[in-house]
């Protein structure tokens, strides 16, 4: 089993990794679990069994001791696969998502397992009108700079953000915040870049106006 950590909340890594029909059908089925899940109160319960189980959906792993690898393999028959599942899993997570596995190996879906684990986490945001934001720094947040992100990502996004931290040195100081394609760069290292381009571009037009003098005379 995974144990997830950091990189597998890292909102920069979309789930249109994945071949849109397999997205699109990983998303009825996603969809499906959750609108269960909901009036039982599991929906949270539910990612924790995916994390638990595929890590991050994002990150392909084709190890022998990854059930989510094992499940998908086509070599195993249909009546293993699901006595595999009743092993590993009735009893230690909750009865809908071991049958919810159980459907998805009548149907021959558990190759999609992964797709459907990302549905399942982008579905869950929703439902809880989150957004992640992944917040690069130079150094690890302190508790009132963490504070002033999520003012200012929660501001912009009109959503709850939860952030996914990450220190680059390599910023010198300020974040870098970004969901999906979006980026909002507030490092020192942009604003030197910032500063760099214009000495450029004012050095340019200095030298251009100088042969533009010149050339009138």
């Amino acid at each position: 089993m995974h144990k997830p950590d950091a990189q597998d909340l890292d909102p920069t890594r979309a789930p249109s990794v994945f071949d849109s029909d397999v997205l699109r059908i990983a998303r009825v089925y996603a969809a499906s679990l959750l609108k269960a899940a909901e009036p039982k109160g599991l929906v949270d319960q539910l990612q924790e069994s995916f994390d638990t189980l595929v890590g991050d959906p994002l990150r392909r792993s084709d190890e022998a001791s990854d059930p989510a690898a094992l499940m998908a393999s086509g070599a195993i028959p249909k009546t293993r696969k699901a006595a595999v599942i009743e092993d590993i899993f009735r009893g230690k997570t909750d009865d809908l998502f071991v049958n919810f596995l159980l459907v998805l190996n009548d149907h021959n879906r558990l190759a999609i397992l992964r797709p459907i684990a990302a549905m399942y986490r982008e579905l869950r945001d929703e439902y809880h009108k989150r957004v992640r934001v992944l917040v690069r720094s130079a150094v690890p947040l302190a508790d009132e700079q963490r504070e002033r992100v999520k003012k200012l990502t929660a501001d912009y996004f009109h959503l709850q953000p939860v952030l996914v931290e990450q220190v680059d040195p390599d910023l010198l100081g300020g974040v870098q915040l970004q969901v999906g394609d979006q980026l909002v760069d507030l490092s020192i290292r942009s604003r030197l870049e910032t500063i760099k381009q214009q000495l450029i571009e004012r050095s340019s037009h200095e030298i251009q106006r100088r042969r533009d003098r010149v050339g009138s005379h």
